[in-house]
């Protein structure tokens, strides 16, 4: 144990610096294709209904989501995690860059192709993903202290969207001086760009070796075990229920943009303008939330989050002209920063142990997938039926129930002290 640790104080501004980069140029990546702003305008360009237009961070959020607690156990059984993280990694980026060849060929003489193909893309890049989220969060989890973690996914995250505002520059730009599939085309090839980088600093990380002999359950057992462990942990239970409600709060997400251009009449080159926006609000959140998280837990930064999508939502149903609406961006960007910050990282606290910390993500990722999938298709069903505004305020008021929740959720890093104990001697 104590090898361990000397190996992981030594390495530890360098994990922290190549994970750090790793982690902020992905999200720079995603900028560039933002499932708020670029991917529904895309869609939009292409004829796509509202429904389509919902699917997209449906099918992101079920790929994201539902892979993780079936590969938790997976996870639990590797001495080694990076191994097993750049084995499949490449699969969560080489094809984004694949796509800018087909934004770029397929769009104007097949756009319903096109259309298929953007789906079949975003669950191949989030499926892979969420298989490795409880073995990348592991890793991290043993690089960086507890009470390091809020600020490391806010400066990471912080540094990312700084290359987002680059990408909501371009995207301004093309958009108003390139043919639309040139322009798009141009979005996904530099968010490949960005992605592949990420991939090189991953594969400098010096993983600590293992303290312990791997979980030996196999996947039925692991699975068969879920519900006693709900039973048992009360508090978590109560926080999944929280984080099924925020997914409410943030129905209209994937609409505001559209909205925007079809309702209010936005001309096309706003998109970079939104997503500025939402980069602008994002990086403000980040920097002050990692900083409140570290010092007051991550609950507390989850609450000031749903507080932000409840007010993007009131700005959205109240705003009459295009005048108004960009605030709507810049608070969506405050909500995207606390669950960055905070819902990946409470979920590892909530761990009672090192050893279970796949399992924990795994359930908060996996359980909330239904969730993260219908409720945008729901959405985008709701807007054909009874109209964006009254979409808006439904987003209002699962937003309220959320923060209502919140409040009956304890702060596990204050909860059970014990835990802060048992994740420092695996991290220092």
């Amino acid at each position: 144990m104590t090898a361990v640790s000397d190996f992981a104080a030594r390495n530890r501004r360098w994990n922290i610096a190549a994970l750090g980069i790793d982690f902020g140029l992905f999200m720079a990546g995603l900028s560039f294709i933002s499932s708020a702003t670029v991917l529904p305008a895309f869609a939009a360009s292409l004829g796509a209904s509202t429904l389509v237009i919902g699917a997209i961070p449906a099918v992101m959020t079920v790929g994201w989501f539902l892979p993780p607690l079936f590969a938790a156990a997976h996870t639990e059984r590797l001495a080694e995690k990076l191994p097993f993280i750049m084995r499949w990694t490449a699969w969560e980026r080489i094809p984004v860059a694949v796509f800018a060849l087909v934004a770029f060929f397929v769009t104007e003489r097949a756009p319903h192709v096109t259309l298929t193909l953007l789906l079949v893309m975003l669950l191949l890049i989030t499926s892979v993903g969420g298989m490795l989220m409880p073995a990348w969060l592991d890793l991290v989890a043993h690089a960086v202290p507890t009470r390091l973690r809020g600020r490391f996914f806010g400066l990471s995250s912080f540094a990312g969207t700084i290359g987002g505002l680059g990408a909501s520059a371009l995207t301004a730009w093309a958009l108003s001086a390139l043919p639309s599939a040139t322009a798009y085309a141009l979005c996904f090839g530099c968010a490949g760009l960005a992605m592949g980088i990420s991939w090189i600093a991953l594969a400098v990380v010096r993983e600590p070796p293992a303290t312990m002999a791997p979980a030996g359950a196999d996947f039925w057992m692991h699975l068969g075990s879920l519900p006693a462990l709900l039973r048992r942990d009360r508090n978590f239970t109560l926080f999944l229920a929280a984080r099924v409600l925020s997914f409410g709060g943030s129905i209209a997400a994937g609409f505001f943009t559209v909205y925007a251009l079809r309702v209010l009449r936005a001309p096309e080159s706003d998109v970079g303008v939104f997503t500025a926006l939402l980069v602008t609000g994002q990086m403000t959140g980040l920097l002050a939330l990692g900083w409140i998280a570290d010092r007051c837990g991550h609950r507390r930064v989850i609450v000031i989050g749903m507080v932000a999508s409840i007010a993007m939502n009131v700005v959205a149903l109240t705003a009459v002209g295009v005048g108004g609406f960009p605030a709507v961006f810049g608070l969506y960007g405050v909500f995207n920063a606390a669950i960055q910050v905070s819902a990946l990282n409470v979920a590892l606290e909530f761990a009672p142990s090192a050893e279970q910390r796949p399992t924990y993500v795994g359930i908060e990722r996996t359980l909330l997938a239904p969730f993260g999938f219908g409720l945008p298709l729901l959405g985008g069903h709701l807007v054909d039926v009874i109209g964006y505004r009254a979409v808006f305020g439904l987003g209002i008021v699962f937003g309220i129930a959320c923060v209502v929740m919140l409040f009956f959720v304890r702060d596990p890093r204050h909860q059970r002290p014990e835990r802060l104990s048992t994740t420092a001697l695996t991290t220092s």
